[in-house]
Protein backbone atom coordinates (compact mmCIF):
# COMPACT_ATOMS: atom_id res chain seq x y z
CA UNK A 1 0.00 0.00 0.00
CA UNK A 2 1.66 3.55 -1.07
CA UNK A 3 1.84 6.26 1.32
CA UNK A 4 -1.09 7.90 -0.47
CA UNK A 5 -3.59 5.66 -0.60
CA UNK A 6 -2.97 4.83 3.23
CA UNK A 7 -3.95 8.35 3.94
CA UNK A 8 -6.94 8.32 1.72
CA UNK A 9 -7.81 5.45 3.89
CA UNK A 10 -7.26 7.16 6.96
CA UNK A 11 -9.40 10.46 6.14
CA UNK A 12 -11.93 7.83 4.99
CA UNK A 13 -12.39 5.66 8.47
CA UNK A 14 -12.15 9.19 10.47
CA UNK A 15 -15.17 10.59 8.61
CA UNK A 16 -16.54 7.18 8.71
CA UNK A 17 -16.13 6.65 12.50
CA UNK A 18 -17.80 10.29 13.37
CA UNK A 19 -20.75 9.54 11.23
CA UNK A 20 -21.16 6.20 12.74
CA UNK A 21 -20.42 7.64 16.84
CA UNK A 22 -22.14 11.33 16.41
CA UNK A 23 -18.86 12.45 17.53
CA UNK A 24 -17.24 14.75 14.97
CA UNK A 25 -14.05 14.58 13.86
CA UNK A 26 -10.72 16.14 13.11
CA UNK A 27 -9.76 17.64 10.62
CA UNK A 28 -8.30 15.56 7.64
CA UNK A 29 -6.12 18.07 6.07
CA UNK A 30 -3.76 16.94 7.96
CA UNK A 31 -3.69 13.50 5.68
CA UNK A 32 -4.66 14.99 2.65
CA UNK A 33 -3.27 18.44 2.92
CA UNK A 34 -5.03 21.81 2.12
CA UNK A 35 -4.39 21.79 -1.95
CA UNK A 36 -5.71 18.09 -3.02
CA UNK A 37 -8.32 17.83 -4.29
CA UNK A 38 -8.55 15.04 -6.80
CA UNK A 39 -7.33 13.26 -3.33
CA UNK A 40 -10.30 13.97 -1.55
CA UNK A 41 -12.73 12.95 -4.36
CA UNK A 42 -10.80 9.73 -3.72
CA UNK A 43 -11.89 10.06 0.41
CA UNK A 44 -15.47 10.64 -0.82
CA UNK A 45 -15.78 7.79 -3.55
CA UNK A 46 -14.38 5.73 -0.86
CA UNK A 47 -17.55 6.70 1.60
CA UNK A 48 -20.11 6.73 -0.63
CA UNK A 49 -19.16 3.03 -2.08
CA UNK A 50 -19.24 2.10 1.62
CA UNK A 51 -22.86 2.91 1.67
CA UNK A 52 -23.89 1.62 -1.29
CA UNK A 53 -22.37 -1.84 -0.12
CA UNK A 54 -24.90 -1.05 2.40
CA UNK A 55 -27.67 -0.56 0.58
CA UNK A 56 -27.60 2.87 -0.12
CA UNK A 57 -28.81 4.24 -3.44
CA UNK A 58 -26.84 7.38 -5.77
CA UNK A 59 -29.89 9.57 -6.71
CA UNK A 60 -27.87 12.68 -7.48
CA UNK A 61 -25.45 15.00 -7.01
CA UNK A 62 -25.27 18.86 -4.55
CA UNK A 63 -23.18 21.54 -5.47
CA UNK A 64 -21.55 23.37 -2.91
CA UNK A 65 -19.25 26.28 -2.42
CA UNK A 66 -21.37 28.33 -5.02
CA UNK A 67 -21.17 31.44 -2.98
CA UNK A 68 -18.41 33.61 -3.46
CA UNK A 69 -18.46 34.35 0.03
CA UNK A 70 -18.04 30.93 1.69
CA UNK A 71 -15.51 30.52 -1.24
CA UNK A 72 -13.38 33.10 0.32
CA UNK A 73 -13.92 32.10 3.61
CA UNK A 74 -12.13 28.91 2.55
CA UNK A 75 -9.48 30.05 0.08
CA UNK A 76 -11.11 28.10 -2.79
CA UNK A 77 -11.66 29.65 -6.45
CA UNK A 78 -13.99 26.51 -7.20
CA UNK A 79 -17.36 24.72 -5.87
CA UNK A 80 -17.38 21.16 -5.32
CA UNK A 81 -20.04 18.21 -5.25
CA UNK A 82 -20.93 15.58 -3.25
CA UNK A 83 -22.97 12.66 -3.68
CA UNK A 84 -26.87 11.97 -2.61
CA UNK A 85 -27.83 8.96 -1.58
CA UNK A 86 -31.68 7.83 -1.58
CA UNK A 87 -31.11 7.41 2.59
CA UNK A 88 -30.62 11.15 2.42
CA UNK A 89 -34.26 12.24 0.97
CA UNK A 90 -36.87 13.36 3.69
CA UNK A 91 -40.61 13.20 2.62
CA UNK A 92 -42.42 16.33 3.08
CA UNK A 93 -44.36 16.42 6.75
CA UNK A 94 -41.66 14.02 8.35
CA UNK A 95 -39.48 15.65 10.64
CA UNK A 96 -36.22 15.04 10.65
CA UNK A 97 -35.10 12.68 14.17
CA UNK A 98 -33.15 14.19 16.76
CA UNK A 99 -29.52 13.01 16.58
CA UNK A 100 -29.60 11.92 13.11
CA UNK A 101 -27.37 14.70 12.33
CA UNK A 102 -23.92 16.30 13.91
CA UNK A 103 -24.24 19.67 13.27
CA UNK A 104 -26.82 20.70 11.14
CA UNK A 105 -27.21 23.59 9.07
CA UNK A 106 -29.87 24.57 6.63
CA UNK A 107 -30.29 26.55 3.33
CA UNK A 108 -32.57 26.62 0.59
CA UNK A 109 -31.93 25.78 -3.15
CA UNK A 110 -32.95 24.67 -6.44
CA UNK A 111 -33.41 21.35 -7.42
CA UNK A 112 -33.27 19.99 -10.62
CA UNK A 113 -34.27 16.37 -12.23
CA UNK A 114 -32.28 15.33 -15.17
CA UNK A 115 -34.41 14.14 -18.17
CA UNK A 116 -31.51 13.33 -20.07
CA UNK A 117 -28.00 12.22 -19.72
CA UNK A 118 -25.09 15.35 -19.57
CA UNK A 119 -21.99 13.00 -19.95
CA UNK A 120 -20.49 15.51 -22.59
CA UNK A 121 -16.62 17.17 -21.72
CA UNK A 122 -18.24 20.74 -22.78
CA UNK A 123 -21.65 21.02 -22.50
CA UNK A 124 -23.17 24.70 -23.63
CA UNK A 125 -25.91 26.07 -21.24
CA UNK A 126 -28.66 25.14 -23.74
CA UNK A 127 -27.23 21.43 -23.77
CA UNK A 128 -27.61 21.95 -19.86
CA UNK A 129 -30.96 23.18 -20.05
CA UNK A 130 -32.34 20.57 -22.78
CA UNK A 131 -31.32 18.24 -19.89
CA UNK A 132 -33.37 19.30 -17.13
CA UNK A 133 -36.74 17.76 -16.97
CA UNK A 134 -37.90 19.48 -13.78
CA UNK A 135 -37.03 22.32 -11.18
CA UNK A 136 -37.99 21.95 -7.24
CA UNK A 137 -37.99 23.97 -4.40
CA UNK A 138 -35.56 22.85 -2.28
CA UNK A 139 -34.27 22.71 1.66
CA UNK A 140 -30.52 21.11 1.61
CA UNK A 141 -29.66 20.19 5.55
CA UNK A 142 -26.26 20.72 5.27
CA UNK A 143 -23.62 18.62 7.98
CA UNK A 144 -20.33 18.72 8.84
CA UNK A 145 -18.63 15.37 10.27
CA UNK A 146 -15.56 17.75 11.50
CA UNK A 147 -15.48 19.45 15.02
CA UNK A 148 -16.54 23.18 14.59
CA UNK A 149 -16.99 22.77 11.26
CA UNK A 150 -12.98 23.77 10.94
CA UNK A 151 -13.00 22.92 7.16
CA UNK A 152 -10.95 24.02 4.22
CA UNK A 153 -11.59 22.78 0.60
CA UNK A 154 -9.97 19.15 0.72
CA UNK A 155 -11.85 18.41 4.06
CA UNK A 156 -15.18 19.26 2.49
CA UNK A 157 -14.94 17.42 -0.57
CA UNK A 158 -13.71 14.52 2.00
CA UNK A 159 -16.77 14.67 3.58
CA UNK A 160 -18.74 14.45 0.58
CA UNK A 161 -19.17 18.05 0.15
CA UNK A 162 -20.66 18.33 3.90
CA UNK A 163 -23.65 17.04 3.12
CA UNK A 164 -26.43 15.86 5.21
CA UNK A 165 -30.08 15.29 4.39
CA UNK A 166 -32.36 17.00 1.40
CA UNK A 167 -36.31 18.15 0.93
CA UNK A 168 -37.85 18.71 -2.22
CA UNK A 169 -40.89 20.46 -2.59
CA UNK A 170 -43.43 18.75 -4.48
CA UNK A 171 -44.34 20.99 -7.63
CA UNK A 172 -42.07 20.68 -10.70
CA UNK A 173 -41.95 23.30 -12.85
CA UNK A 174 -40.40 23.18 -16.63
CA UNK A 175 -37.61 25.61 -17.59
CA UNK A 176 -40.30 27.36 -19.59
CA UNK A 177 -41.77 28.18 -17.25
CA UNK A 178 -38.93 29.81 -14.97
CA UNK A 179 -35.58 31.51 -15.58
CA UNK A 180 -33.72 30.19 -12.40
CA UNK A 181 -31.25 33.25 -12.09
CA UNK A 182 -34.22 35.62 -11.76
CA UNK A 183 -35.69 33.31 -8.30
CA UNK A 184 -36.03 35.20 -5.48
CA UNK A 185 -36.07 32.92 -1.91
CA UNK A 186 -37.14 33.95 1.41
CA UNK A 187 -36.49 30.93 4.33
CA UNK A 188 -38.36 31.38 7.54
CA UNK A 189 -37.54 29.72 10.71
CA UNK A 190 -41.06 29.48 13.38
CA UNK A 191 -42.76 32.29 10.69
CA UNK A 192 -39.22 34.39 11.08
CA UNK A 193 -37.63 35.13 8.14
CA UNK A 194 -33.85 34.37 8.62
CA UNK A 195 -32.35 34.49 4.60
CA UNK A 196 -33.16 35.45 1.71
CA UNK A 197 -31.42 35.46 -1.57
CA UNK A 198 -31.79 34.75 -5.41
CA UNK A 199 -30.56 32.62 -8.22
CA UNK A 200 -27.74 35.00 -9.48
CA UNK A 201 -26.27 33.96 -5.72
CA UNK A 202 -25.37 30.27 -6.91
CA UNK A 203 -22.52 30.77 -8.82
CA UNK A 204 -24.43 33.88 -10.65
CA UNK A 205 -27.28 31.44 -12.00
CA UNK A 206 -28.14 27.79 -11.43
CA UNK A 207 -27.79 26.71 -14.64
CA UNK A 208 -23.98 27.27 -14.62
CA UNK A 209 -23.92 25.88 -11.72
CA UNK A 210 -25.09 22.65 -13.08
CA UNK A 211 -22.80 23.21 -16.12
CA UNK A 212 -19.98 23.08 -14.39
CA UNK A 213 -20.84 20.33 -12.36
CA UNK A 214 -21.76 18.16 -15.64
CA UNK A 215 -18.03 19.31 -16.97
CA UNK A 216 -16.65 18.47 -13.59
CA UNK A 217 -18.34 15.27 -13.01
CA UNK A 218 -17.65 13.84 -16.91
CA UNK A 219 -13.66 14.86 -16.08
CA UNK A 220 -13.72 12.94 -13.03
CA UNK A 221 -15.25 9.36 -14.79
CA UNK A 222 -18.72 10.24 -13.09
CA UNK A 223 -20.74 11.83 -16.03
CA UNK A 224 -24.60 12.62 -14.88
CA UNK A 225 -27.06 10.50 -16.04
CA UNK A 226 -31.07 10.87 -16.67
CA UNK A 227 -32.87 10.78 -14.06
CA UNK A 228 -30.58 11.83 -11.56
CA UNK A 229 -31.37 14.96 -8.85
CA UNK A 230 -28.83 17.85 -8.70
CA UNK A 231 -29.10 20.48 -5.89
CA UNK A 232 -27.34 23.30 -7.69
CA UNK A 233 -26.42 25.60 -4.96
CA UNK A 234 -27.41 27.29 -1.71
CA UNK A 235 -29.69 31.24 -2.99
CA UNK A 236 -28.70 32.81 0.21
CA UNK A 237 -26.81 32.30 3.55
CA UNK A 238 -27.05 28.98 5.27
CA UNK A 239 -28.55 28.86 9.08
CA UNK A 240 -27.78 26.61 12.04
CA UNK A 241 -30.44 24.19 13.09
CA UNK A 242 -32.11 23.54 16.67
CA UNK A 243 -34.24 20.78 17.14
CA UNK A 244 -38.11 21.64 17.49
CA UNK A 245 -37.36 24.36 14.60
CA UNK A 246 -39.33 24.14 11.68
CA UNK A 247 -38.48 26.07 8.13
CA UNK A 248 -39.73 26.92 5.17
CA UNK A 249 -38.96 28.33 1.92
CA UNK A 250 -40.41 30.34 -0.39
CA UNK A 251 -38.80 30.50 -4.51
CA UNK A 252 -40.72 32.51 -6.78
CA UNK A 253 -42.01 30.29 -9.82
CA UNK A 254 -41.66 27.43 -7.77
CA UNK A 255 -43.62 27.61 -4.35
CA UNK A 256 -42.80 26.18 -1.12
CA UNK A 257 -40.47 23.46 0.42
CA UNK A 258 -41.00 22.85 4.29
CA UNK A 259 -38.77 20.97 6.77
CA UNK A 260 -38.79 20.14 10.81
CA UNK A 261 -36.58 18.89 13.31
CA UNK A 262 -38.03 17.10 15.78
CA UNK A 263 -37.50 17.65 19.79
CA UNK A 264 -34.75 15.96 21.49
CA UNK A 265 -31.57 16.25 22.51
CA UNK A 266 -28.80 15.42 19.78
Amino acid sequence: MTTVTASLDEAARRLAVAAETGVPCAPVRDLLGEVDVTGAYGVQERLIAERVARGARAVGRKIGLTSAAVQAQLGVDQPDFGTLLDSMLVQPGTPVPAGRLLQPRIEAEIAFVLSGDLDIAHPTLDEVAAAIGGAHAALEIVDSRIAGWDIRITDTVADNASSGLFVLGESAVGLDQLRPVESVMEMTRDGVVVSTGTGAACLGDPLLAVQWLARTAAALGRPLRAGEIVLSGALGPMVPVTPGEAYTARISGLGEVHASFAEGRP
